[in-house]
Parts: structure tokens; C-alpha cells; sequence
């Protein structure tokens, strides 16, 4: 049930019409890891420097994140700043630094090399196509995560990498971007192309949306009366979704649309609280109960005409 993420950890500084907090956990494979903690092993790649809270090192080791693959290096760490006003899909960011981030040059450990299921969060391209280069053996299954800069800057690149995978996770944005077509079905068919088995389109608070091969299914966003900070959400969900393709050792239709549920559920946590506050203590029992909360939201009964 081995599970992989590359990407990045890093100190965020958030606000939102919620609350305000400094240089606290985040970064795209943070979110990931500690969402998928919950249905597997994962093993994290990342870099951090010098200033980085050994709090935060325990946080993952207190989810049985393998951190043998986090780099620690002399500098600081990836710091992202930004806030969201009452418009909570749209970040505005107001300061990058990106530390030792910028040097960053994923080493995959020996014992890391052979994973199932494999994670390219958001990188450069060009290191997403590396670290795959690094794998002894071709995982069960090799997903990826990209935004609009890659998109905007290294297209080329980005379909280099996009040829050799099976899962490609984006938001609506970057699905138009890529493809130039508005219609979700249209950008589908040109994303097949380029080498994706499968695509989840992430909708926010519109749910999502998965395409393959002669098949479509859609999956709502939870309604949440309570919502502080949306930062990492998307990250969650994946984690979520390929934590729990990797619990269940399948890849099939059917568990791909489970999967989507409980990636839908781990981002609905993860927006209930700054950081990974409200990800880290939750039970299995809570994580059920809140997708059976999606089940009920999408199913009723019907007599056909």
C-alpha cells in the first residue's frame, strides 16, 4: 500500500475574513501526506531549511509520515503569504519567498524508489519528469498536480511529463488553460491526447468532476456552515483520493468514484480550520460518517417514466 508524494512543505501566512496566522504548516505535500496519513503509508520527498519548527517535524511523524525523503538544508524555508477576502475560491497572494524551495533538486532514497502509487504535487515540471525518471520499477499508478504558472511557462514541459501518467487532478482553470477549450468534455477529449487515463477536475465548491474512457462521474461539495481557511484543500482532496486507491489496492471505475468521495471529505475537514489543525486529529469514524454526509447529499429515488 506504499503511496509517494514530491511537492512542496512549507510556512504559510494566511489570512482570511476568519482569522490571521504567521508562518504556519503548509505547502502542497503537507496537505497531501497528512490527508492520505489516514488510509495508508505515505512517504513524503520535500526540502525545508534551517528554520523550520521541529513542531512541525513531529506533527508528521505523529501521522507516521515517513519523512526519510525531507530534505533539511541551510536557508529558509518556502514561505507563501497571502489572504482570501469573502470570495474563498480565490487566493490573493502577496508574498513568495521561496527559500531553499528554489534549489530544490528531488533525491528519491533507495527504499523510496519502488512505490505503488506514486504523487507529483505542484513542481516545476521538469522536476516532476525526474523524480519519475528515478523509480526502479513503474508505479501501479502515477498521478499529478500542476497550476497555472507551469502551465503559462513550461507547457512543453508539462506535456513531456503529462505523457507518462495515469491520473492528471487540476482545477477547472488550469483544464481550460491547457487545453484552450471552455467545455470540462471538450478539454477532456484534448487531455486524453496527451497521455492521462484519467481526469479529476477539482470545482471547489461545486464538487468535482471525473472523466475517463466512455464515462463521466460527478461528485457535489459538501454544504459547511463553518469554513476559516481553504488553503490546502485541494491537496487534501488528493491525498484522500490516492490514499484511499492505495488502501484498497484498485484502480477501477467504481473505486475511482469512492475515492473522489473520500478525497471530497478530507478537503471539507481540511477548510474547517487554518493549516492542518482540523486534518490531524480526526478518527476513522468521523472520516466515514463524513462521506456517507456526500452519499445522502447525491442519492434519491426515482420511479422512471
Amino acid at each position: 500500500m506504499s503511496l509517494l508524494v514530491v511537492g512542496s512543505v512549507a510556512l504559510d501566512s494566511v489570512e482570511t475574513p476568519f482569522g490571521k496566522h504567521e508562518r504556519i504548516l503548509g505547502g502542497s505535500a503537507t496537505h497531501f501526506s497528512v490527508a492520505a496519513s489516514y488510509f495508508t503509508s505515505v512517504n513524503l520527498v520535500a526540502v525545508v531549511g534551517n528554520d523550520f519548527p521541529d513542531g512541525h517535524l513531529e506533527l508528521f511523524k505523529k501521522r507516521q509520515i515517513g519523512l526519510e525523503g525531507l530534505e533539511k538544508q541551510t536557508g529558509p524555508t518556502f514561505h507563501w503569504k497571502g489572504k482570501y477576502e469573502y470570495d474563498l475560491n480565490q487566493a490573493i497572494t502577496l508574498q513568495t519567498q521561496l527559500g531553499v524551495f528554489e534549489s530544490f533538486d528531488p533525491k528519491i532514497p533507495a527504499n523510496l524508489k519502488q512505490p505503488e502509487y506514486l504523487f507529483l504535487a505542484n513542481i516545476d515540471p521538469r522536476l516532476q519528469y525526474k523524480v519519475l525518471q528515478q523509480m526502479s520499477t513503474r508505479p501501479k499508478l502515477v498521478a499529478l498536480d500542476t497550476m497555472n504558472f507551469w502551465i503559462q511557462n513550461s507547457l512543453e514541459d508539462l506535456k513531456q511529463i503529462m505523457a507518462k501518467i495515469d491520473l492528471l487532478i487540476i482545477n477547472e482553470g488550469e483544464a481550460r488553460q491547457i487545453t484552450g477549450e471552455s467545455n470540462l468534455m471538450k478539454a477532456w477529449r484534448k487531455i486524453a491526447t496527451l497521455g492521462p487515463k484519467t481526469l479529476i477536475v477539482k470545482r471547489g465548491e461545486y464538487g468535482a468532476i471525473m472523466f475517463q474512457d466512455g464515462h463521466v462521474f460527478s461528485a457535489p461539495a459538501l454544504p459547511l456552515e463553518e469554513i476559516k481557511d481553504p488553503t490546502g484543500a485541494g491537496d487534501s482532496f488528493a491525498g484522500g483520493v490516492m490514499g484511499y486507491l492505495a488502501r484498497l489496492q484498485a484502480t477501477d471505475w467504481n473505486t475511482l468514484k469512492q475515492a473522489i468521495i473520500f478525497g471530497s471529505a478530507m478537503a471539507s475537514f481540511n477548510v474547517e480550520d487554518f493549516s492542518c489543525q482540523r486534518i490531524v486529529n480526526l478518527s476513522l469514524e468521523e472520516i466515514n460518517e463524513r462521506a456517507q454526509s456526500f452519499y445522502h447529499l447525491a442519492s434519491f429515488e426515482s420511479d422512471l417514466l
